[in-house]
């Protein structure tokens, strides 16, 4: 109740008229007058208001004017015309690929990764991944992401980036023959694993057709050593799959199955060309698979059988992947992609319903990514919330807001972005203490002396 959380706060301490909790201010915000999707299991779009102290959700539910006059709030937003929901979770990417956009395009899969991507990668400076990492969280708060997966090159100045814009971010590691190794693999998780509160890091590989044999056995043991789940791209393209068939005699899925990889879980990015021996494995080690539809679209990868995994009860998640590969890191045209190209590989318009594509983007997301706190907006969970606008053309008339998210809304409709009870985006302003020109400046700066 408001009582108990002014209780709290009151206990807390007060100076000069800010409320304090551990040395820090507590931050007191009301959003009223607001349409609420918590995206909890059969919980309906109702009208309320949600009460936010510091970087936690305390009340989410009708409104409550005589209790919410009681508290002395740091700002209330009249939240009326506007949907209220959970941020969405980008739980794949590769942010500092900003520098590639829209000029490693129009080639497959394999070219495209050995001639453009790793010799121009192997010029960026860690200095560079920071400030191209900035630029792309700046793209997912317009798009309503709240929290990223991010596997690159450099995951000390990967976190700092997201640490300076107060932005949520799981880095994965991307091991392979060419970049890290087992053993940076171990200290950074023992660096950077659950220590923070926006920040967190779990175990990756870049893929199988890129890494050894003999560090993948190292990175088994590592799974092993921290009961840790593990991250990779699997089965992407049939060539992938083809070579490592030709190679090791089985799928991608069974060979790292076999070298004990993923005995706790962890997440398999694309999955494609999937067998339902692939499948039988992902559903018994309880991974979970994190489609990139235009990533897929635009590299010719294939359309993976989303139908036939949520048939399988396999927790899917949805990202956007890199922006070299996209080239757009928009959680709406992922949405949109994830059904439409459901319903058109199983000839089927019923298949892949818009309520489960809006699952995905969220509570999907948050699983995936080991976000437990961050999955829906209930009392005690992290405040990291999206206000879409409903006073939109996209968006009227209002029959299905749910589906009208997935089918026609658009980064548009994104007024307000919060991560942590912090708001780093509204009304096309950022406040992630950066200048927004500062930032293209920069990363104009980077991709002219590497590319050109």
């Amino acid at each position: 109740s408001c009582t108990e959380i002014q209780i709290a706060c009151n206990r807390s301490g007060e100076k000069n008229g800010e409320i304090f909790r551990n040395n820090e201010v507590i931050i007191m915000i009301r959003i009223y007058h607001a349409r609420i999707l918590t995206m909890e299991e059969d919980q309906d779009i109702f009208d309320g208001e949600i009460w936010i102290s510091g970087t936690k959700i305390q009340y989410a539910g009708p409104e409550k004017k005589e209790e919410a006059a009681k508290i002395t709030w740091d700002r209330e937003i009249n939240a009326k015309g506007t949907l209220i929901m959970p941020g969405f979770k980008n739980a794949h990417t590769h942010s500092a690929m900003t520098f590639l956009r829209s000029h490693a395009d129009d080639m497959p899969l394999l070219s495209w990764l050995n001639d453009q991507v790793f010799p121009y990668e192997a010029k960026l400076t860690p200095e560079d991944i920071y400030h191209l990492s900035k630029l792309a969280i700046m793209e997912y708060l317009t798009s309503g992401i709240t929290a990223n997966a991010d596997m690159y090159l450099t995951p000390d100045t990967m976190i700092e980036a997201s640490r300076d814009c107060g932005y949520r971010t799981t880095v994965i590691g991307a091991v392979n023959n060419f970049t890290q190794s087992v053993e940076l693999l171990d200290e950074w998780y023992k660096k950077y694993h659950k220590k923070e509160n926006l920040i967190n890091f779990e175990l990756g590989f870049h893929a199988e057709y890129t890494t050894k044999k003999e560090i993948l056995e190292g990175i088994a043991d590592l799974a092993e050593k921290y009961k840790a789940p593990v991250y990779t791209h699997n089965s992407e393209s049939e060539s992938e799959v083809a070579q490592c068939i030709e190679r090791t005699k089985v799928t991608p899925t069974v060979y790292m199955d076999r070298l004990g990889i993923f005995n706790y879980g962890g997440g398999f990015y694309h999955c494609v060309h999937m067998t339902q021996n692939d499948l039988d494995i992902v559903k018994e080690h309880n991974i979970s698979v994190i489609t990139n539809p235009a990533s897929n679209l635009k590299l010719a990868s294939g359309i993976a059988p989303i139908d036939h995994m949520l048939k399988e009860g396999i927790n899917l998640a949805i990202g956007t992947d890199g922006p070299a590969s996209n080239n757009c890191l928009d959680m709406f045209r992922e949405m949109f992609l994830v059904t439409a190209l459901a319903k058109y590989r199983e000839n089927d318009a019923s298949a892949v319903d818009a309520l489960e594509v809006l699952k995905m983007a969220t509570i999907g997301g948050a699983k995936a990514m080991n976000l437990t706190d961050c999955d829906v907006l209930a009392e005690g969970k992290e405040a990291d919330i999206i206000m879409i606008d409903l006073n939109q053309p996209n968006m009227q008339p209002i029959h299905n807001i749910q589906k009208n998210l997935v089918y026609s809304g658009s980064k548009q409709n994104v007024k307000l972005t919060m991560v942590a009870g912090k708001i780093l985006y509204e009304n096309g302003e950022f406040f992630i203490g950066t200048d927004a020109y500062k930032i293209y400046e920069k990363a104009n700066d980077i991709a002219e002396r590497i590319v050109k």
